[in-house]
């Protein structure tokens, strides 16, 4: 789909009604409708079009939900067809042919030694609840109550994955370092900095008077997305798989964000070749659709009949669209392209680092980009790297969306702009991506005053 320039606003009459609607209706814990007034009416690909007329690239993608972008052709064909058969859309837990061609072509793409003995519970409808799956599951097997989680880790928003995630106080949890470059908590970073984060698990799990509750397992994302965009090193979650095997502890990756080609490998496990005990599904396995899963090894499979259960996992408009996607990753090799495309970007995005003080960091893993937004001017001497500046973050993820280019923010402070396209995205699209970032930074950089800008909040 060729890219064009954002299309003059239509008459905003509706548009503002619907905003306004919203604001006055719906909960106060609404997220992306805050830093994103807009009301999409159709979609395709990267591009959404709103009720005033105007169209957006959208580097959001669902939160990365949407692997092929919005509409995709081979989506919409798998849903029609189920909808035209006749087949039952609710079935709870029951075998389909749907099912099946959904858990045959999810096998064909995980890991061989974790695919040749796995058994899949369905969950659903969130990634949230195949989180609590997961720590349900592992501290059935195990018998313990313990887990062992990490600084900057997003798992979901109910009870167990906020505490797995550092937004409660559970006591079970033991907060553990995660490695990155930028802001080593070591004050290392590289090679050094992951060897004592390392370190200091191993020590931690091993010290008697370490008040470490017994673990049930370790969870942990391979790139922490919500965290910052921050990519482990391969050779730290291979010192993570050895630490958690040799204490028979089950070690659980959250792919929820990173799966299905993101990362520039199908699974972002594949690039570090560690196979885990258990995989955390969602997202993008859909194909737009709510659908959580855990593939996990069989011996851990001791749940007894109706232990964990969902009335919503026999999503089979999810499983058709999720099936259809999955095979259109692999049979495409998407996973090659966002690697060697993704690559491409980064170097463009330090190249404008070089020419802005602002810009601290950029890094990511395929079409997982995160560039870290600093103020160089501070006067916190104390730190090793500048502070985040979540105030020109925003500004220019509100210069993006003036421009017609959808981003989101994370991090710690909120001071990283986050591109998560789809991997369906062409060579022209992602320089108009990355010439509207560009062109959104410099804005907000040479007017200060746009910091302050709140814009509309929906």
């Amino acid at each position: 789909m060729a890219v064009t320039d954002p299309a003059p606003p239509a008459q905003p009459v509706a548009h503002e009604g619907i905003l306004r609607r919203q604001s006055l209706r719906e909960s106060a814990a609404r997220t992306y409708a805050r830093s994103l007034p807009i009301v999409p009416v159709r979609a395709r690909g990267l591009t959404i079009e709103g009720a005033d007329g105007r169209r957006y690239l959208d580097c959001l993608s669902g939160a990365g939900t949407l692997a092929l972008g919005h509409n995709h052709p081979v989506v919409l064909e798998a849903i029609k067809k189920v909808l035209a058969s006749g087949a039952p859309l609710h079935v709870l837990d029951l075998a389909t042919p749907v099912k099946d061609a959904f858990t045959t072509e999810l096998f064909a793409t995980l890991p061989r030694p974790l695919a040749d003995d796995a058994r899949i519970q369905f969950c659903g409808p969130a990634g949230t609840d195949a989180v609590e799956a997961a720590l349900k599951l592992v501290r059935t097997a195990t018998g313990r109550t313990g887990l062992l989680a990490f600084t900057g880790a997003y798992h979901g928003m109910t009870a167990g994955a906020l505490d797995a995630s550092g937004g409660a106080a559970d006591v079970r949890v033991t907060r553990l370092p995660y490695p990155q470059n930028y802001r080593c908590p070591f004050g290392a970073g590289g090679e050094r900095g992951a060897e004592l984060a390392a370190r200091w698990t191993e020590n931690l799990l091993d010290d008697p008077k370490g008040g470490v509750p017994a673990p049930a397992g370790m969870i942990l994302e391979p790139v922490q997305g919500e965290g910052g965009v921050i990519p482990a090193p391969d050779g730290w979650l291979r010192r993570m798989r050895e630490i958690t095997a040799s204490r028979s502890i089950p070690l659980i990756a959250d792919e929820v964000q990173t799966g299905v080609g993101r990362t520039g490998a199908f699974w972002a496990v594949e690039h570090s070749g560690i196979v885990p005990d258990v995989m955390v599904l969602s997202k993008a396995i859909g194909g737009s659709l709510p659908l959580a899963v855990i593939v996990y090894r069989a011996d851990l499979d001791v749940w007894q009949p109706g232990a964990h259960a969902g009335t919503f996992r026999g999503n089979q408009l999810a499983m058709a669209a999720g099936a259809a996607t999955l095979s259109f990753v692999r049979e495409n090799r998407l996973a090659e392209r966002a690697a060697t495309l993704g690559a491409r970007m980064l170097g463009q995005l330090q190249g404008l680092a070089a020419a802005h003080r602002c810009i601290g960091d950029v890094r990511g893993r395929g079409l997982m980009i995160g560039v870290e937004l600093v103020n160089p001017d501070s006067d916190d001497t104390q730190a090793d790297v500048p502070p985040a500046d979540p105030a020109l973050a925003a500004a220019v993820q509100r210069e993006c969306l003036r421009r017609g280019l959808i981003v989101e923010l994370g991090g710690r402070h909120s001071g990283v702009v986050r591109l998560l396209p789809p991997l369906t995205l062409t060579d022209e699209q992602a320089q108009a991506v990355l010439d509207r970032f560009a062109d959104s930074l410099e804005a907000a950089v040479s007017a200060p005053h746009l910091r302050h800008d709140t814009g509309p909040s929906q």
